[in-house]
């Protein structure tokens, strides 16, 4: 998995470097620019697109992450509601700081996305893993977890076709929607500022 969000950097290096796959790419469609700042604003297809092309440059396999793939890199083997502990702060990662979650304290909410990897990283080495930007799975949209797949893959069968998961909360919410748990949904033809992505590279299985 990729350590941070993609950034727009890697995004303008993919969209206008490779060639397309099934569609066309915006370079620049990123509202908070800055080459290290997450790339926001990126439908569910536009982030598919992107894995498409980086699978047939390096003749390797690129996707996003499932669902549960996600929660277990950002949980990296914790059981509290954040990676952190049982509370977030402002200086650990990018949300709506002003708010309290718990027995937390008020910070700053900076009302934009920040440069990646600003605030650390988990257990796992992975940073941005609450807030900063949401961040798309593969999965459909399922209300429980009922019948789900056991071994960790995408859950693309039964559920709403219309929607797909999106994890980690964002610089715009509260702390309770960054918690490692927390679920939440778009339609993956949307647009938004506060939703980017990160990718997962497939190797082989070996014992």
């Amino acid at each position: 998995m990729s350590q941070f969000p993609i950034t727009q950097a890697q995004w303008r290096a993919v969209a206008t470097a490779l060639p397309p796959v099934n569609r066309e790419l915006d370079p620049d469609l990123a509202s908070f620019k800055g080459g290290d700042r997450p790339v926001e604003s990126i439908s569910w297809y536009d982030a598919i697109e992107f894995c498409d092309r980086l699978s047939q440059h390096t003749s390797k396999t690129y996707r996003l992450p499932s669902e549960a793939e996600w929660e277990y890199a950002c949980r990296a083997g914790t059981t509290d509601p954040f990676h952190l502990g049982d509370t977030l702060r402002s200086d650990l990662a990018n949300y709506r700081g002003t708010e309290i979650y718990g027995n937390g304290t008020a910070g700053i909410y900076r009302q934009a996305t920040s440069k990646v990897g600003s605030f650390g990283v988990n257990a796992f080495g992975l940073g941005d893993m609450h807030g900063n930007v949401y961040e798309w799975c593969l999965d459909h949209w399922h209300s429980t977890y009922e019948r789900s797949p056991t071994d960790g893959s995408a859950w693309i069968t039964e559920g709403n076709d219309r929607y797909r998961l999106v994890r980690g909360g964002s610089w715009g919410d509260l702390p309770a929607f960054c918690r490692s748990a927390y679920r939440n949904r778009s339609t993956p033809r949307r647009r938004n500022f506060s939703i980017g992505f990160r990718v997962v590279c497939v190797f082989p299985w070996t014992q």
